[in-house]
């Protein structure tokens, strides 16, 4: 099974140029994050069968696309003598430290410094995604466990007054949605630490909603980006966030009209709006007549219905049709990296406002 990691995506886009001390502190960093916050291994001095297949998943998924059979070795022996007689003593290593080893290694130069990062950031990206993937199955179960706790809450209250006795206090469905809560904080901890780690490295990078990808400049991070990723992390919202990422991609690698994947993920948004409000009728030919949905219901104004469709004629149809025998439309990087920003912004204001 083919995994996307960063390195793969990032493999033409040269970020460290050396391997210096920032870059040995940020691997060592992210990889505490992982093995504390994350998937901790030893619970009371004992390994946690649950969060070892996570790690080994994690591993195995690494290895595959790397091309190794292990990412670091799994078995040790050494030779020793007794009684003037040689004996191999041997073991193995726990998961953890098999990929400890992999992400904290001395740099030797054999390869490159930008390899050597982007491979063991690979690892840091995974596990990440492995987190919030179980983050989401926990939060899609919710409504059905809170149904069965309230259930069990009022049957606990009607046999405490059946025979009399004191109703025990506390709610389960209290204590499942708190539980609920802290799972999704110590994520959103752990990636706002990362998140600051990264900014500290100077190697401008960012996580959001599984994938590891370059930043833009500082204040677009802060008042565009991060809001962004934190609105299309839902599942209503998933193509927008695909898109979108596969826009940041493109621009980032080099790869033809990443602002048309911006402008994807823009269509979306306005397409899922008008379906959510009940505003599409099904005659709709276009980005256009789904701006109409949106302006008919008061969701927008007639400059910003004006200012999208101009957008849409503009930037987003004619990359998106064949030229023809006219030259092909491209943007420049400066285009390029306010198209997406201006898809970002129209795309969160949407989904405040829906």
């Amino acid at each position: 099974m083919l995994t996307d990691i960063f390195a793969y995506r990032y493999k033409n886009t040269p970020i460290w140029q050396n391997f210096g001390e920032p870059e040995r502190q940020l691997l060592v960093q992210a990889f505490q994050i992982v093995s504390e916050q994350l998937f901790p291994y030893w619970v009371d001095a004992k390994e946690d069968p649950d969060i070892k297949a996570k790690w080994n998943t994690i591993h195995d998924k690494l290895s595959r696309e790397l091309g190794l059979q292990e990412l670091s070795p799994k078995t040790w022996g050494v030779w020793t003598k007794y009684q003037g007689e040689d004996f191999l003593s041997n073991g193995v290593y726990s998961i953890d430290n098999v990929c400890k080893t992999f992400v904290c290694a001395n740099y030797d130069g054999s390869i490159t410094a930008d390899r050597f990062m982007k491979e063991r950031i690979s690892f840091v990206e995974l596990a990440f995604r492995e987190r919030e993937e179980e983050i989401k199955e926990t939060n899609a179960q919710l409504p059905t466990l809170l149904m069965h706790a309230a259930f069990e809450d009022t049957f606990r209250a009607k046999r405490a007054k059946g025979i009399g006795g004191p109703v025990v206090p506390g709610s389960k469905a209290e204590g499942v949605k708190a539980f609920n809560e802290r799972l999704n904080k110590e994520l959103k901890d752990a990636v706002g630490e990362l998140n600051e780690r990264f900014r500290r490295s100077g190697c401008g990078l960012n996580y959001h909603n599984g994938f590891i990808q370059l930043s833009s400049d500082e204040l677009a991070k802060v008042q565009i980006e991060e809001p962004f990723w934190e609105l299309v992390s839902g599942e209503d919202w998933k193509n927008v966030d695909f898109e979108m990422k596969d826009a940041i991609d493109r621009r980032d690698t080099g790869v033809r009209d990443p602002s048309l994947y911006a402008a994807k993920a823009l269509e979306s948004t306005i397409k899922i709006i008008s379906k959510m409000k009940g505003w599409t009728h099904g005659k709709e030919k276009g980005a256009h007549n789904f701006i109409d949905n949106l302006r008919g219901g008061n969701l927008i104004d007639k400059w910003e219905s004006d200012s999208l469709k101009d957008f849409f004629t503009k930037v987003r149809n004619p990359l998106g049709h064949g030229p023809g025998g006219e030259p092909m439309p491209e943007l420049n990087p400066c285009q390029t990296d306010w198209a997406i920003e201006y898809c970002m912004s129209w795309i969160k204001s949407l989904i405040k406002r829906a």
